[in-house]
């Protein structure tokens, strides 16, 4: 079905949520036709947050507000969805576009099989009455679907489209644009130049595809990195992890701006816990780049300052490649928090790594406890 049909047929006048690839002709229409961060449509920080903005609309309004992420979202989203929307606490409707990722039958990432296999069944279990758009879903079906929602959200009860790969379509992608000297990959390449057998956590999406690949073109192994491949935001938490354990180890965990948004906790907690041996890099580019490169809202946050503030030991930012092997070469001693400005973006050929989680897991676990 055509994206923006399917966005109409919706009858939605408020929209949030959490940026998806599946849906990314649903979210490129949202683009054009609703600019992110205005009245009619917020790009949330997590899927929680999303419910909770559309319950917020909905208490002002008495309107059904639209919320959108990919069903790995489903664990925020699922609190709000249960303690706050239920019809048994305040009966809030929402309309949720569910991206299916891993669905059984269709061929996905590790990351997403396991969720893919409980979507729907998540959907029983918090009571959400749902539909499957598929290819073949049509716009007369659809609109007998949202007669039975409305009758739902009449009861405060909200549900769902979950949205099947490849059934919303599009003419042309949106163009985003998130430009900057330097690349992500490129940053990454030049990281590995300094770290030298330092572990690495990196967040999921292209990070870790990319490091994943320079290891493979370096020869090098991958026992020192911990591809953070699915649990979006917590890789800074795992690197905690790992520092409080190995006190004596330099340990560097690379994120995205849109992970460090979602769980800007993690960094307070960090800097409370202050270890010592952590290197935090942000390698910012201003966009969820790996499901698309909708906007996020990092750039209200000045993150140099913002982690001075928490107490971080030494706070840099790097504008370009000069400026990153600088600060890189230096010492790396106490809490270090590494701004790196990227361009958004990826090269047509980037693979995904070769090994399985438990592969990673077991070779990183190796190095790290027996060196």
């Amino acid at each position: 079905m055509d994206a923006q049909r399917f966005l109409s047929l919706t009858g939605a006048r408020f929209f949030t949520g959490v940026p998806d690839s599946l849906l990314r002709p649903f979210l490129d229409t949202l683009m054009r036709l609703y600019p992110p961060d205005t009245a009619a449509h917020v790009i949330a920080a997590n899927e929680g947050s999303a419910v909770a903005l559309a319950a917020g609309h909905y208490l002002a309004s008495g309107d059904v507000g639209l919320v959108y992420l990919q069903n790995s979202g489903m664990g925020h989203m699922l609190n709000p969805a249960v303690s706050l929307l239920h019809p048994k606490v305040y009966g809030i409707p929402v309309l949720f576009v569910i991206g299916w990722r891993g669905q059984p039958g269709v061929h996905d990432e590790p990351q997403h099989v396991y969720q893919g296999e409980i979507t729907l069944k998540l959907l029983d279990d918090m009571q959400i009455p749902y539909s499957v758009v598929t290819r073949d879903t049509q716009p007369s079906d659809m609109e007998d679907t949202m007669r039975s929602f409305r009758a739902r959200f009449a009861e405060g009860i909200s549900c769902a489209f979950v949205v099947e790969k490849g059934a919303l379509t599009q003419e042309s992608p949106y163009p985003y644009t998130h430009p900057a000297p330097l690349s992500r990959e490129h940053a990454l390449e030049i990281l590995t130049e300094y770290t030298g057998n330092a572990p690495i956590v990196s967040t999921t999406g292209k990070a870790s595809r990319e490091l994943f690949e320079i290891r493979e073109r370096k020869g090098q192994g991958h026992g020192l990195d911990f591809l953070t491949v699915g649990s979006m935001g917590h890789a800074s938490s795992i690197a905690l992890g790992i520092c409080l354990e190995k006190p004596d180890t330099r340990v560097y965990c690379v994120d995205g701006d849109g992970a460090l948004l979602m769980h800007m906790g993690a960094l307070v907690t960090i800097a409370r816990t202050h270890p010592r041996n952590l290197t935090y890099i942000l390698l910012n580019n201003a966009s969820h780049d790996t499901v698309g490169g909708m906007p996020t809202a990092i750039e209200t946050l000045a993150c140099d300052r913002w982690a001075a503030d928490l107490g971080f030991d030494r706070v840099c930012l790097c504008q370009d490649e000069n400026a990153l092997r600088q600060a890189l070469a230096q010492k790396q001693e106490g809490l270090v928090f590494l701004e790196c400005r990227v361009a958004g973006g990826a090269r047509d050929n980037l693979g995904r790594p070769t090994t399985s989680p438990a592969e990673n897991r077991d070779a990183f676990m190796r190095t790290l406890c027996h060196g």
